[in-house]
């Protein structure tokens, strides 16, 4: 997969990235480019798996869900731990699941509205998987940052060496 990023290709994904929403005609103005030429340099982002799809950002605490934790998650499987993670990607309040190194073999990243309902969907969820060996659970108390910002710059500038 071409991964190659010129500046032209930067500043069209650090602009979607501010807001995805922006429109084709409004790109090539901040860009200084041909509408056409930028629905193409868009199009081609897409194909080549950079740009994988648009989605708005939906603030958790306006649908009730104001507990954040992240649980460290133990299995009996091999390397990857697959069938638990595809197991555990499946529960809609899983936002995240990563197969990490270390200690634990997976680490979850999950919403919910309370401590009641993390302990229903701990219960729920992990319960039934017979893999889980054991589970470590961490509240979030407060963010500080998260973002779907990424570093645009700095991996373009790395693919242009």
């Amino acid at each position: 997969m071409d991964r190659t990023i010129d500046d032209i290709d930067e500043r069209i994904l650090n602009a979607l990235t501010k807001d995805a929403r922006t429109s084709n005609a409004e790109l090539a103005r901040q860009i200084g480019m041909a509408p056409s030429a930028i629905l193409e340099r868009v199009r081609k982002l897409e194909e080549r798996g950079i740009v994988e799809g648009y989605a708005p950002r939906i603030n958790p605490r306006a649908l009730g869900l104001n507990l954040l934790a992240f649980v460290f998650v133990r299995t009996d499987e091999g390397v990857g731990a697959v069938t638990t993670a595809s197991q555990l990607g499946k529960a809609q309040e899983i936002q995240e699941v990563h197969h990490v190194a270390g200690e634990d073999c997976l680490l979850v990243k999950l919403r919910a509205r309370d401590t009641d309902d993390l302990s229903r969907i701990l219960k729920e969820v992990f319960g039934p998987i017979k893999s889980i060996r054991s589970t470590r659970t961490t509240i979030v108390l407060e963010t500080i940052k998260e973002t779907p910002m990424l570093p645009i710059g700095r991996a373009a500038k790395e693919t242009r060496r």
